[in-house]
């Protein structure tokens, strides 16, 4: 199954435990497959490095590019056109969605509130993290 996750379910699998770190460990494993996007990536980079998440790097004695690459070990890497015009209600968030386009993903998976309500972008569900694993679980039954 083709996965793009938004930057926060990265962030949140990279740093803390819980249904984000499951996503990426069902990618570790061959279970899915992750696909991400130039852009995404340098926000995966910018995000990591904000101050407010300072403590938890150190707490986990990691640095930001550390995390980076240990992530670009997990996706495959597409290099999507932009829209022509934005789709969703904050247009950083149509990096995501040119993302899944270009990848043929069969799900996306976030914790925005703008992607959230669109439920699903051309046919590609829009789920959050915990919901996505229920999917997954029960494809694999």
């Amino acid at each position: 199954m083709r996965v793009v996750l938004d930057t926060n379910i990265a962030v949140s699998g990279l740093l803390w435990h819980g249904a984000p770190r499951r996503i990426l460990e069902a990618a570790r494993h061959g279970r899915i497959e992750l696909f991400s996007s130039p852009a995404l990536l340098d926000e995966l980079g910018d995000v990591l490095g904000r101050s407010k998440l300072a403590a938890r790097l150190a707490l986990i004695g990691k640095t930001p590019c550390a995390l980076v690459d240990e992530y670009l070990a997990l996706p495959g890497i597409v290099n999507p056109a932009p829209f022509e015009t934005p789709v969703s209600a904050d247009p950083d968030d149509d990096a995501v969605l040119t993302c899944a386009l270009a990848a043929q993903a069969a799900v996306i998976v976030s914790g925005d509130d703008d992607l959230l309500a669109l439920g699903a972008f051309q046919n590609i569900p829009i789920l959050i993290a915990p919901d996505f694993l229920a999917r997954l679980a029960g494809d694999s039954d």
